[in-house]
């Protein structure tokens, strides 16, 4: 049975996740919050095929949380930008490997040196005794909108 909830806390919430959005630089469809020039969903990709090396286009579409064709697309202008490579997979006829290029990887790791700066620089204005809580929230709040889960 779900519990009675306070209309104003869901308000509150509600204005707060936006206005995080909005000064986080979330809304912007064309750069990352941390001011790289390209599309948030490409930067999740790429930060998906570093942190694994390589990775079946199946796998990003399932961690991305994106349809198929909006990954095919993705990836393309991955590629189109030389920073990643698509291989055949060669246990699966239809199935696509994808890692970085070099020139990938020199991307990757900028996206991640700008996302740590940028993360630093927003934590380190929450008051220190807060800090903790500011994370377990951002988890809880991530696990919440896991529709998986």
């Amino acid at each position: 049975m779900l519990e009675a909830r306070d209309d104003t806390d869901i308000t509150v919430g509600q204005d707060a996740l936006m206005q995080f959005v909005r000064n986080f630089g979330l809304h912007q469809p064309d750069r990352t919050p941390c001011g790289q020039p390209l599309p948030v969903s490409e930067a999740h990709a790429m930060a998906e095929i570093a942190r694994s090396g390589r990775l079946r286009q199946l796998e990003l579409t399932r961690r991305l949380k994106l349809e198929k064709s909006t990954v095919s697309r993705l990836v393309a202008n991955l590629v189109r930008r030389g920073w990643v490579n698509r291989h055949a997979a060669g246990d699966d006829g239809r199935g696509v490997l994808l890692e970085l290029t070099d020139d990938g990887v020199v991307a990757a790791r900028r996206q991640a040196e700008a996302r740590r700066t940028r993360f630093t620089g927003l934590l380190d204005r929450v008051p220190e005794h807060q800090r903790g809580a500011v994370i377990q929230a951002l988890r809880t709040l991530a696990e919440a909108a896991d529709e998986t889960g």
